[in-house]
Parts: C-alpha cells; structure tokens; sequence
C-alpha cells in the first residue's frame, strides 16, 4: 500500500480551477520563451525536508509519523517507495539527496558505505521505470555530533579525512546515478567564539577540501557542475561561505572560480541581509550562477524556516535575473521547504509542492513577460548609455586621476543628477504580476 493511497496525478486545470488538486499555473509543456516549462523551471524534490525530517523546531520535538522512520535497510527502502510515489504524483523531473537521507547512519564508516551502495542501486533501479532524475547529491557534514567543530574546517585532521572520504563516496553515488550537479553546503563551517578559532588555518583548509572535490571530480569523469551554496550564521555565528560575494572571493583565493558556481538559496540570501534576487544578480554577473534552492522565511522570524514559496512578485523578480542570464544548464529549482509541524497528512505534503510549482511558475511566466516587453532592460539601458561613448570607454580603460582632472578643468564639466525612477519601475513590474 502506497502511503499517498488515494491520491491521483496532478493534473493542469488552469488558472479558473477551484481543484486544490490540480495546477493552475505549470502546465510542464507550456512553451514560455521558446522553452517549455518544465525544462525553464527543472523542478526538484528535497529528500531530506520531504522524507527525512521529523517535525521537529528548536523549541519541541518531532510530530511527524511516517511508515519509513528507522534504522533498517527496509526502512530506506520504504522511503525511497514513498519518494517515487510522490514523484508520479506530481511529476517531478528532479530530486536531490543527502547520503544520510537516503540512508540509515552504520556502526563504522565502512558500514554506512555499504548502506549508501546499496540504497543507490535500489533508487537507480527505481529511476530506470520513472522520469525523475537526479539534479544533485550531497553529503551531510553537519548533523552528526562528529561535526560540531566544523568538516573541513575542524581543528582535528580525522574529521578532516572522514569529511573528504564521506564527499568522495556521495560523488560516487552522484555519478552512478547520473547526477547533474554535486552541492557542498557547509553548514558548520565556521566558529562560534573566536577565542579558540584560528581563522587562517581554517580558511586554508576550507580551501583545500574544494580543491579535493573538484580534482576527484576530474579523476572520475563527473560531467556534472560542482556548487557551493552560500549560508550565513545559522548555526554558527561566522561561517566562510556567507554569500555570494564571500565565496566568490574564497573561489578567486583557490584558483576555483572557473570550476565551481553557486546553489543560491532564498532563504539564506535573506539571512545575509539580501534579497535572493540581489544574490542571483550578482552570482550571474560574476558568471558563477548554477542553481537554486526555492523557499522562503517567515520575516516575523530571526532564522530560516524553509517555507515553501507564496509571493509571485518575489519569486517573478528571482526568475527574471535566472532568465536574464538565458536560464538554467546544469541546475534547476530544489524545493529546499518543509512542512509546518501540525501539517501532517499525506496530502500537505503534495499540496505543498503543487502549491510551490505553481508560485514558480506564475512566476516565471511574468519574467518572460516582462523581459519580452523589453521596458525594464531598455530603460536600464538608457540610464548607463553614456558609458558606450568611445571617450567614456577610454575613461574607464586608461585614464588616471590627473586626466580626470584636467577633463573636468578643461571641457568644463558640472553634471547634474538623473532621476533612477525607482517608483515608476516598480509599478512597472507590477503591471506584470
């Protein structure tokens, strides 16, 4: 017995259905720019919020009561059931894992290896008879109490080994079963009180771990990307990837910027102090943009809740800059949410995810529009066009301070300011929301 019994496909009905059942906004073939829709959005299941995660928050403990919680080989594979099903339900092309996901912890490492091996091959028999692929894999370095001092950057060199022999069997996994993307999310990597942290040793070793991974992925022939996913201050209270600028710098101290790109989360930009579409933007221009994970927090909140996504006009504004860049290649849109602890029927969980995809794609669809139209990028445009001048070119290529100078001086030059129309680009892309 399925335990999403009774509950059939889900369908696209359109935007006048009162089917909660149904979509009313992704209809997968759709064809939006050229592309279709599903192949725009590459939408992802999270293992480990979908199946993994209890219900639990910092101030109670789990309220969730799923079939396939335990320690067993059985109980693996009974959440791998389970995911497959929700996978047909909603007709996912996408999901993503961590090792301790999909598999239960051994009494050795040698023991939790064969646990991952196995699990691997009973989801990639799994693949073979559906449409969901992979879109990346990862190892989680931070929920274990081996951890609590950091992977990479831990001060004893054996968590260092375990760390790197963990990545190398979750690569391994990836690989197998014909992975897009690796993801490393260094979740305790960082300190909490500087009073027994030595910033530079760490930083180093930080840096040479994602060297490890990116020559391991050359020596096995992984065609996939290998992504860094930024997060700030949650748990620690300094961490070295914290956003997209600071990765970006660490990638330019290792000489890694051109084999490594960014999984930028919405909920993490916001922790940083950014919006995710200021994250996106940068990631792109500095041409390090690979994938996302889609969520949001509850602003009311001081931490990251990992809802699904609600507000069009958000998730429309991080699109747009996905598709200002012409979309994805590797990478995809991962549903990194969860439940709320008192939504603990079957049917919250695929309400969740069809609520999220159709977010994403009303959402998307307004993007297109919006740059088909072509209003926001020519007025952008406008703004900066007197740097396409030949002189302004040079100004920015050879000239010093005291050619400033004497231009000033000599043309003369007084110039006046220009109004950024803020409030008239904002109701500009209200018009398409």
């Amino acid at each position: 017995m399925s335990y999403f019994d009774g509950i059939a496909p889900i369908a696209y009905e359109g935007p006048e259905t009162a089917n909660e059942r149904a979509f009313r906004h992704y209809d997968p073939d759709e064809m939006v720019m050229g592309k279709r829709l599903e192949d725009h959005l590459r939408f992802a299941v999270a293992w480990w919020h979908s199946f993994a995660w209890p219900g639990g928050d910092p101030f109670g403990g789990p309220t969730f009561e799923r079939p396939w919680f335990g320690d067993t080989m059985d109980h693996a594979r009974a959440k791998a059931d389970a995911a497959f099903d929700l996978f047909a339900i909603l007709g996912q092309p996408f999901f993503c894992f961590h090792d301790a996901d999909i598999r239960p912890e051994g009494a050795s490492f040698a023991e939790s290896t064969r646990n991952l091996e196995e699990i691997v091959d009973y989801i990639g028999v799994k693949m073979e008879s559906a449409k969901t692929k992979l879109l990346w894999g990862t190892a989680n370095l931070f929920t274990h109490r081996r951890f609590m001092a950091g992977a990479a950057t831990n001060p004893d060199p054996d968590v260092f080994a375990y760390s790197a022999a963990t990545v190398k069997t979750c690569m391994d996994a990836t690989l197998k079963l014909g992975g897009a993307n690796y993801v490393l999310w260094g979740g305790r990597e960082g300190y909490e009180t500087l009073l027994n942290t030595d910033l530079g040793r760490e930083r180093q070793q930080a840096g040479r771990f994602l060297q490890m991974v990116v020559e391991y992925k050359h020596k096995i022939g992984f065609q996939g990307t290998i992504l860094v996913e930024p997060k700030p201050q949650e748990p620690s209270k300094h961490q070295y990837d914290y956003d997209v600028a600071t990765v970006y710098g660490f990638l330019k101290e290792f000489g890694l910027e051109g084999e490594v790109k960014m999984n930028v989360e919405q909920g993490h930009a916001i922790l940083a102090g950014h919006s995710f579409e200021h994250e996106l933007s940068l990631a792109a221009a500095l041409g390090i943009l690979g994938s996302i994970d889609m969520n949001r927090n509850d602003y009311q909140s001081g931490w990251d809740t990992d809802q699904f996504p609600n507000s069009v006009p958000e998730v429309a504004l991080a699109y747009y800059e996905i598709l200002k860049m012409g979309g994805f290649t590797t990478g995809g849109t991962n549903f990194d949410a969860k439940l709320r602890r008192q939504s603990l029927d079957p049917e919250d969980l695929v309400a969740a995810h069809v609520g999220g995809m159709d977010v994403c794609a009303a959402g998307l669809k307004a993007a297109a529009a919006m740059l088909e139209d072509g209003t926001l990028e020519a007025l952008r445009e406008a703004r900066y066009a007197g740097w396409d001048s030949e002189d302004a070119r040079a100004l920015l290529k050879n000239a010093t301070l005291q050619d400033c100078y004497d231009c000033v001086i000599e043309r003369p030059i007084n110039p006046e300011p220009r109004s950024g129309r803020q409030e008239r680009l904002e109701y500009l892309v209200n018009r398409f929301i």
